[in-house]
């Protein structure tokens, strides 16, 4: 038998990636994919089948090694046959002699009947049958267990790619029982995974920046416009725009900062609008130069190797649809987003901002990580937002009903009435839920009597008005980087000052503490080009851009420190590695006190300066962090990503994400222990700190203060009235000797 080098072969499996672009037909790119295999594997047939489900029958659509006239011919029903076998049971099906199987199914004049070893191995994606890949040799017992291992992963990683042949090839010609796509008017329900929770019932709009365009249908008569007309238009833009702005600074004066300068500043560029007279010059009807130059502009764009440049292009057609508006009088009813359910591709900050300023009332998006920092912007907004992967939404005629139940990551498209009748009983349970509030008491305390502090996480400045309405008892994390995210440069200092003078008097005489800038992962700054980076998770992001990068550092560290003057702030750095990372930061702390108070500038001169802990690197040397730390904070949600290896923003792995994993109970507890031996203070975010069914657990491991969302803060008090310190640590002693996951989680139930 010879050699198999399978670790090549899984390497040269990403090849198979772009075959399809290369291949010269649909039928070659699968033709391709057989060969490879054949090559590498040593085998002498390499076969493919594709399941078609209307007919319920597998054909043969590519092989190497049997009769080409084959191909199309040989059909078989599910279940028929060795290979009909492998798809009804989702599982590979081996044989060492083929033809004195039960399940043989033999066909004639294929020239198979020499190939005694049969390896199919059935080709799915979740539960949608796709197809088989199967395998023959003439030599007896030709494949080992190792193969069969390996054509599993191989076939999960072609999965997505052969079912896109395989639509493809139903549009490209007709064969017996044709794949039928399911039609936008066919979708009743879609399933999606919950990015902020919330209800919706209202029409739908689909945003596609790119077809965000005035055709010239939209013209009223197509009238002859004339250069006045169009100057009009221009001054009628600018105002539009200018009160846009406005409107959202007043909303959202943390983050609004020049959302519409980009637009404003094209409608004031010389070149730009010269372009278009020169156009109207020509003899060019004016709706029709706007269009050609700003086709022009948005080509060129399109050209640019950064990415967040060649997006600018949306600008600029949205900047071209606004001119075509005002001038032809029409309004388009893609720019009535007030009272509409938003359908996207991909949205950024600055959209959602916008979004919330037109009265959008949810967020369907085709892409993106639910832990994402939209999500996070989402929540703040109170935008309802669903992720989910239907492309067939993009097709949805605006107008269309949809009732999005952002509580279950439901969407439904046209309702029946007893659908709506009951998502109008959801509301009114929602609506008496928020009445609830006014059941939060000033202090939460256990059933013996144990104090337990519940602070907020605060996003926006506009998150202020929740925490109070919930009595807050301060502000447990404050992320910085939000004014950082949708900004089209850094924000300089006296911009951060005014943001952290807003939140210390919305929050006078409490704790605040002010988390240092926290980007990278999936923060990104779209004017900060750091290049691309191949695991931005583990990249230049948190204190290492702040420390790589201390001119901006300086610059937030002195607005904090302004802002909290006779306030009782703490500054906290995330991301946090080693000693010499933190010792590091905090000498920039004091060196900003020292340089204000050589300015005669007023200033906090001495803030508590504490760390979060979401690094394993920190549980070996917690003791000598505790040491020299003020304070600690544990970020959950990051500690579990890398305690684990696991991407949090990444569905796919995201049954690999457990808090209860018995190592990251361990180190939470180890954290604990070393900061009652160094009588510190330590506290608690991130999805853990708002879960109910850890409240016994932190509660035995120490935990007395707690960060959450401002909605999570009533039924965090309830959960921590129900308990009682005795119980809670026996509980937690229970849960840290348990050593497999699934034991965690019984008694976690």
């Amino acid at each position: 038998m010879r050699p198999r080098d399978h670790t090549k072969l899984i390497c040269d499996i990403g090849e198979l990636s772009g075959l399809f672009s290369d291949a010269s037909s649909l039928d070659g790119f699968l033709q391709k994919i057989v060969e490879m295999i054949s090559q590498h594997m040593h085998s002498e047939v390499c076969s493919i089948y594709i399941y078609y489900e209307n007919s319920n029958e597998l054909v043969l659509r590519a092989t190497k090694g049997l009769k080409l006239e084959a191909i199309g011919q040989v059909k078989m029903k599910l279940g028929e046959g060795l290979t009909g076998l492998a798809l009804k049971e989702l599982r590979p099906v081996c044989e060492k002699n083929a033809s004195k199987s039960l399940g043989y199914r033999y066909f004639p004049d294929i020239g198979e009947e020499q190939y005694e070893s049969f390896l199919a191995v059935p080709i799915v994606r979740g539960t949608n049958r796709i197809g088989v890949v199967v395998i023959q040799n003439s030599q007896k017992n030709y494949f080992s267990d190792e193969d069969i291992k390996v054509f599993r992963a191989i076939t999960s990683q072609l999965a997505n790619t052969i079912e896109t042949a395989k639509l493809l090839i139903s549009f490209a010609e007709k064969v017996d029982g044709p794949v039928v796509l399911e039609s936008s008017k066919s979708l009743k329900l879609v399933k999606g995974r919950i990015g902020c929770e919330g209800f919706s019932f209202a029409p739908a709009i689909v945003y596609e920046q790119s077809a965000m365009f005035v055709s010239p249908s939209s013209e009223a008569g197509f009238r002859q416009f004339s250069l006045e007309d169009f100057y009009r238009a221009v001054q009628e833009t600018e105002k539009q725009l200018e009160a846009l702005q406005g409107q959202i600074e007043e909303k959202l004066a943390d983050v609004a900062s020049l959302i519409f300068t980009a637009q404003i500043l094209m409608l004031k560029d010389k070149s730009f609008l010269d372009a278009i007279v020169k156009a109207i010059g020509q003899g060019i009807n004016p709706p029709d130069a706007v269009r050609q130059i700003v086709t022009q502009y948005a080509a060129m764009f399109d050209k640019l190797p950064n990415q967040y440049l060649r997006d600018k292009k949306h600008d600029v057609l949205d900047i071209g649809n606004r001119l075509l508006e005002n001038l032809v009088g029409v309004i388009d009813a893609q720019h009535d987003f007030y009272g509409k359910i938003v359908i996207s591709r991909r949205i950024y900050p600055s959209d959602i901002l916008k979004f919330s300023s037109f009265g959008v009332t949810g967020i369907i998006l085709l892409s993106g990580g639910v832990a994402s920092h939209l999500t996070i912007l989402a929540v703040s907004l109170g935008l309802p937002v669903v992720f989910c992967e239907e492309p067939q939404l993009l097709k949805l005629t605006s107008g269309t009903q949809l009732i999005l139940d952002a509580d279950q990551g439901n969407i439904y498209i046209d309702p029946d009435v007893d659908v709506i009748e009951s998502f109008r009983n959801k509301e009114k349970d929602r609506d008496l839920a928020l009445k609830l509030k006014a059941d939060v008491k000033d202090v939460t305390v256990t059933q013996d009597g144990t104090r337990v502090f519940l602070m907020a996480n605060i996003n926006l400045l506009g998150d202020l008005t929740t925490a109070r309405a919930y009595k807050a008892e301060g502000i447990g994390l404050y992320r910085t980087e939000f004014p950082f995210i949708v900004r089209s440069d850094f924000p300089s200092e006296e911009e951060q000052y005014l943001i952290y003078d807003k939140l210390v008097k919305g929050m006078p005489g409490k704790e605040i503490t002010f988390r240092t800038l926290d980007i990278g992962g999936d923060k990104v700054l779209s004017y900060y080009d750091n290049g691309r980076e191949e695991n931005p998770f583990l990249g230049m992001r948190s204190i290492r851009f702040s420390l790589r990068h201390k001119d901006v550092f300086a610059q937030q560290i002195r607005a904090i420190l302004r802002a909290g003057v006779g306030a009782n702030i703490r500054l906290m750095f995330p991301m946090i590695s080693s000693l010499d990372e933190f010792l590091e930061a905090k000498g920039c702390v004091n060196q900003c006190i020292e340089e204000l108070q050589q300015q005669g500038i007023e200033c906090h001169k001495n803030p508590l300066i504490g760390m979060m802990v979401e690094l394993p690197s920190v549980i070996e040397i917690i003791d000598e962090l505790a040491d020299a730390a003020d304070f600690l904070s544990i970020g959950t949600n990051d500690f579990i990503q890398y305690m684990l290896a696991v991407d949090r923003t990444n569905e796919k792995v995201a049954d690999f994400f457990l808090p209860h994993h018995p190592g990251v109970l361990r180190a939470l507890y180890r954290v604990t222990q070393a900061a009652g031996r160094h009588k510190k203070d330590v506290s608690i975010c991130g999805l853990m700190a708002h879960q109910e069914r850890f409240v016994p657990y932190l509660l035995g491991i120490g935990i007395r203060k707690l960060s959450v969302d401002a909605r999570y803060l009533h039924k965090m008090q309830k959960a921590f009235e129900c308990a009682d310190l005795k119980t809670a640590q026996k509980e937690t002693q229970n849960l840290l000797s348990q050593k497999f996951i699934r034991d965690i989680e019984d008694l976690l139930k």
